[in-house]
């Protein structure tokens, strides 16, 4: 959209069809409003936006799989759009999105506040570094949220490959190392997938019995721990069934003393 007669470009996601419904009858509604497309799910919403290039997505927060903060982290950066969550009442969601101003609308929807997003929208659209501070703003909110506690663990974790979306099943996960801002994935497979994500945000999303915490940048599955060799001062190196090895903070040794070894 490059001008405010222009209609603001929409596309909608949200896994249950009465809602899609509803929400496309209100933005009919809207005279400066076009429906570029609607998503089923998490994966197609990615596909539909890169390729669609809409002005506004409206993203509901908790579709399976591949939810609306999984939309926003699976989108390659320079497709990224403005972006509304829709979602039930969720402490931690407004919470996180209203401190990082990012826009949210409630269900049941309410035209008059489905109104106040296409509106605060175009808006937005008008500064011209709009798709840079978006994006920051909107990631921003995603973690705060996910480090809170508020979205549900993961079963399986979208990865991007190329234009293609894989789920990778958390249980076949061998090891989480951190490389700067990106996460690298080594799974009982011995394939690598590499995420953007840090790894106390991916880490509140993991099932804590299932995944153990060696250092500031890694992460391991206790269920592919093949050995723990004790190391002097009190550490411990830990070799995985593919034959990773890593050593353990002190901090950590503790914590592995005391929940896994019982010792």
């Amino acid at each position: 959209m490059t001008g405010t007669t222009e209609k603001l470009r929409v596309v909608i996601a949200d896994d249950e069809r009465p809602a899609r419904s509803f929400l496309a009858s209100i933005l009919r509604t809207f005279k400066d409003v076009e429906i570029v497309g609607e998503a089923a799910n998490g994966m197609e919403a990615v596909h539909l936006i890169e390729s669609s290039h809409p002005d506004l997505a409206l993203l509901d927060l908790q579709m399976p799989e591949v939810d609306g903060l999984g939309v926003v982290r699976l989108l390659k950066k320079n497709r990224t759009p403005l972006v509304a969550f829709v979602t039930a009442y969720d402490q931690y969601a407004v919470r996180a999105f209203d401190v990082n101003a990012v826009d949210y609308i409630l269900k049941p929807v309410e035209a008059g506040r489905l109104r106040q997003t296409i509106d605060r929208a175009r808006e937005r659209l008008e500064r011209e570094d709009f798709q840079v501070e978006e994006a920051e703003r909107v990631r921003a909110a995603i973690s705060d949220y996910e480090a809170a506690g508020g979205s549900p663990q993961f079963e399986r974790i979208p990865v991007r490959q190329r234009d293609a979306i894989i789920l990778v099943p958390v249980r076949q996960i061998v090891s989480v190392v951190a490389d700067g801002e990106l996460l690298h994935l080594h799974t009982s497979e011995n394939e690598t997938h590499t995420i953007s994500y840090r790894l106390r945000d991916l880490a509140a999303r993991l099932d804590p019995s299932l995944f153990v915490r060696l250092g500031r940048g890694t992460l391991v599955n206790v269920e592919m721990i093949r050995r723990i060799v004790p190391m002097p001062g009190g550490t411990f190196t830990v070799v995985l069934n593919d034959n990773q090895e890593f050593r353990v903070s002190r901090l950590q040794s503790r914590v592995l003393r005391e929940q896994l070894l019982k010792l």
